[in-house]
């Protein structure tokens, strides 16, 4: 496939040659000048319209909308179009819940739950969670919801010998961090997070009402009580184009100058 391009501004550099900007780029400029005079949340004109609009084809401007989407300024609904995207969302990089960071945002938090077993543990969830190969391991899915709002799909593994009847009490408690700490008196107390990109499968592309392929970000969190011993390891995937996350760092004490004798 040939790809159009045209003329960007000059670039520096010995040769004083001017940068190659491709079509489906300066069409992305476009769109996004257009998007930025619409509020969130108001639809984008469908690509056949667009493409007549800016006298191109339909392909340049796919990718175009795709860039825009996978940079989180447009997002994507399954079944519904292109929409301006609304101000992502953000998640605190310390130990608080869904609902908690939902609530500081004054969103109505909620959760579905996807499934709910047990499986063995195999040598990684022994060695994460404390237990021996082939123990039972809970396992809970959950589709996480903002103001009914799809957000993330989480997976949550603890030890079925540590918390029986776990999957009961969640009954009548949603909060799994709750339930922890008033049924079994385990409150949370470090943990060890991984945050890494990955593309949606065409499942988590449905649960979460986006097309399949979209960036999304994979956080694995394991975490610890106030003795150290294991006690959860989540999974989740989250809508790229929805969230952020936020970290609060400080400096590391200075070392103190060794004395000379």
């Amino acid at each position: 496939m040939t790809t159009d391009v045209s003329s960007g501004q000059p670039r520096g550099g010995p040769a004083g040659r001017s940068a190659r900007v491709p079509k489906y780029y300066r069409i992305k400029q476009q769109l996004l000048a257009m998007t930025e005079a619409l509020q969130p949340g108001c639809a984008v004109p469908a690509e056949r319209l667009l493409a007549v609009r800016f006298d191109t084809s339909r392909t340049t401007v796919r990718q175009a909308l795709q860039e825009l989407v996978g940079e989180g300024r447009l997002d994507r609904i399954q079944g519904k179009g292109t929409f301006v995207a609304q101000p992502k969302l953000y998640r605190t990089l310390q130990l608080t819940s869904h609902t908690e960071d939902m609530r500081a945002q004054g969103l109505a938090p909620a959760s579905q739950v996807l499934d709910v077993g047990e499986v063995p543990a195999d040598a990684r969830l022994a060695e994460l969670l404390g237990t021996a190969v082939g123990e039972p391991v809970l396992r809970i899915e959950r589709l996480r919801l903002a103001s009914g709002e799809p957000m993330a799909i989480e997976t949550t593994h603890l030890s079925a010998l540590r918390f029986p009847g776990l999957r009961g009490v969640l009954d009548s408690c949603p909060s799994l961090y709750t339930a922890l700490a008033e049924v079994y008196g385990v409150r949370l107390s470090s943990a060890d997070e991984t945050i890494e990109t990955s593309l949606s499968t065409p499942r988590e592309a449905e649960l979460l009402a986006t097309d399949v392929g979209l960036p999304m970000l994979l956080l694995s969190r394991h975490s610890r009580d106030a003795e150290g011993s294991p006690v959860e390891w989540v999974r989740a995937v989250y809508r790229g184009s929805r969230y952020k996350f936020v970290a609060t760092l400080r400096r590391p004490p200075l070392a103190t100058p060794a004395r000379r004798e």
